[in-house]
């Protein structure tokens, strides 16, 4: 996984600013734990504090897990879980930041008018399908009630 650049060979480092294309980018805070300083200061205390946001993020994941197949927003109950765990790790900082630039790629890409044009015409095309599937099924077979509408 690639979360440093698109260019082959470069490598994500640790920096208390982003700077991206030149521009200082204060609104995301350089790699690293984000504990407040006192808990930080102690081994022992940032260690415990490292042990409760993983296990509140693991958590937090595993109900998004457990969403996915059941009624609820799951992925974005795991993403937040992800965030979570991006407070106190740097491997889920990098996660996070790669989503994110994944997710903005995607974005434009749907809003490029060739794409946009693509993808109605295939969704037409499924819906005459199915519409089609579905007519040829009602002529052959009618509609079925599961009960007796008449006997009663």
């Amino acid at each position: 996984m690639n979360t440093g650049s698109n260019e082959p060979g470069d490598v994500a480092m640790a920096t208390d600013e982003t700077e991206v294309d030149g521009v200082k980018d204060d609104s995301e805070q350089g790699l690293g734990s984000r504990a407040p300083e006192f808990i930080k200061a102690r081994r022992v205390l940032h260690l415990s504090w490292q042990v409760g946001v993983f296990i509140i993020g693991l958590a937090i994941v595993g109900a998004g897990i457990v969403m996915l197949p059941l009624p609820g927003p799951g992925w974005v109950v795991i993403f937040g879980g992800m965030a979570v765990w991006a407070t106190e790790f740097v491997w889920a900082q990098l996660v996070l930041r790669w989503t994110k630039r994944k997710v903005t790629e995607a974005a434009q890409k749907a809003l490029d008018p060739k794409v946009r044009r693509r993808n109605i015409i295939l969704t037409s095309i499924g819906l005459v399908i199915i519409g089609v599937l579905v007519g040829i099924y009602l002529w052959k077979f009618g509609i079925v009630m599961p009960w007796k509408i008449k006997d009663q």
